[in-house]
């Protein structure tokens, strides 16, 4: 019995060795195994070449399609339209630059030559001056001589209005810094305080303003418009 017991135990072991080794070690594939993992990664394949054929085939269509191809047009005709706008923009800013040196040019043309209108109408007045000098040589007639010089004074005065200068009316009115510098003040009886009794030199007004104040002599505080 006990030669039994252990025999059993040893077929016992070395059926669980097998089942070991079995269970750590890989049984070899057979042929159909083989060929089953094959065909596995032949339908893989196959499956990713179909799907390279379907995304080649979706981007030829959508570069096909209508819409992709008015798009396309669309671009094409909006970088043709930016390129005609910056060629009007440089022709524009090219006219620009002309039109600047030709303003510039009138401009300065305009304050060089800008007193000759004024000196053309002077011009008579000083020919008329020399003319007078000149029978004055000869002329015995003082009053001729005068009235020689009122003319050309007369002529003179007209071509200043017209230009826009005015001589500033200041005798005999009240004071005013605005139109007047006073060089002396004296107590006059009869004359109002602060009043120009007297004009040392005349001033002008071009236009509306003054550039040139009179230069007067004025009455002091202590005058009095009343006569004792």
């Amino acid at each position: 019995m006990k030669d039994k017991k252990e025999e059993k135990n040893r077929e016992n072991e070395s059926h669980q060795i097998k089942v070991e080794r079995g269970t750590k070690g890989s049984a070899p594939k057979n042929v159909h195994e083989e060929k089953g993992e094959q065909d596995i990664k032949g339908a893989n394949q196959n499956a990713n070449s179909a799907d390279n054929v379907t995304a080649e085939q979706l981007a030829q269509a959508i570069v096909e399609s209508t819409e992709f191809k008015a798009l396309r047009e669309e671009s094409e005709n909006l970088t043709k339209e930016v390129a005609e706008l910056k060629d009007k923009l440089l022709r524009r800013a090219a006219e620009f630059e002309n039109y600047k040196r030709r303003t510039e040019q009138e401009q300065l043309n305009w304050l060089k030559y800008a007193a000759e209108s004024f000196i053309v109408k002077i011009l008579p007045v000083y020919d008329d001056l020399e003319r007078s000098l000149a029978h004055a040589k000869d002329a015995n007639n003082v009053d001729a001589i005068k009235e020689g010089l009122n003319m050309v004074l007369n002529k003179f005065s007209k071509v200043l209005e017209e230009q826009g200068v005015k001589k500033i009316d200041a005798k005999g009115k009240p004071f005013d810094f605005n139109f007047h510098e006073a060089l002396l003040q004296q107590n006059v009886p009869g004359i109002a305080p602060h009043t120009v009794i007297e004009v040392v030199e005349p001033g002008y007004i071009y236009k509306d303003k003054v550039i040139r104040h009179a230069k007067v002599i004025v009455s002091d505080e202590n005058s009095s418009a009343e006569t004792k």
